[in-house]
């Protein structure tokens, strides 16, 4: 298993916002967690990637504790978070954004070796490599967050709500680029709301509700719980 989370606990002042949670990543999946609002999902990234503190349990990756440590560390171990928003910086050109993305790596040779990856996935940044982040579209800017994310070689890259404010052609569009993104011998734990690209994409599904987790399993049996159906899929 290359991600595994045991029991975590994560408060917010005295609100208990992720509430015994455990589920694991296998090398080489696509997990998702799906969730609508204030289930806990953003929180439960955020702890991951070491943003706020486990109140309790533990979370392992490649079989070491990872818990605990800096977030920096836990960066350079392999786990990447693509955040909610994007969080881009408008006034930087596409290329600068993406370099950010390397900041933690030392070889230029790879580097840009990564880079050209990065501008196969998304030829669109390629054209717009000199043009500042913040005049791209909302779908390119996602692209972009995705490829500066992907320029840290991950060996989990981790996306918050990707899909977030935009129109269903290129929520599509997001999907391949989630398959694609693995493809290249990258694991995926992909957040949404969006259920039926979560459930498009993934092998592994997990349900959280205010903080809990209520189910898991592969895409088939997922479609089929009641939870689901009457929930997320209109049953």
């Amino acid at each position: 298993m290359l991600l595994e989370v045991k029991n975590i606990r994560v408060y917010y002042g005295n609100h208990l916002a992720v509430n015994d949670i455990s589920l694991g990543v296998p090398e080489g999946a696509i997990v998702s967690i799906i969730g609508a609002n204030e289930a806990g999902k953003s929180t439960f990234l955020n702890a991951l990637i070491g943003l706020v503190p486990l109140s309790e349990g533990e979370i392992y990756f490649q079989g070491q504790k990872i818990s605990g440590k800096p977030t920096n560390e836990i960066v350079k171990r392999g786990i990447v978070l693509v955040p909610e928003g994007r969080q881009l910086f408008p006034y930087l050109s596409v290329f600068k954004n993406l370099m950010l993305g390397a900041s933690l790596r030392k070889d230029r040779n790879e580097i840009n070796a990564t880079l050209e990856e990065v501008y196969q996935l998304f030829p669109r940044l390629k054209e717009r490599r000199n043009q500042n982040a913040g005049t791209l579209s909302g779908g390119e800017q996602q692209m972009l967050a995705i490829g500066r994310g992907f320029m840290a070689k991950p060996n989990l890259l981790c996306m918050d709500e990707p899909s977030l404010g935009l129109a269903p052609i290129v929520v599509d569009r997001i999907g391949e680029v989630v398959r694609d993104v693995n493809k290249r011998g990258v694991s995926v734990l992909l957040v949404e709301q969006n259920v039926r690209l979560a459930l498009g994409v993934a092998s592994l599904i997990y349900v959280l509700q205010l903080g809990q987790l209520l189910v898991e399993g592969d895409v088939d049996s997922i479609k089929n719980t009641d939870i689901v159906k009457k929930a997320y899929l209109g049953g």
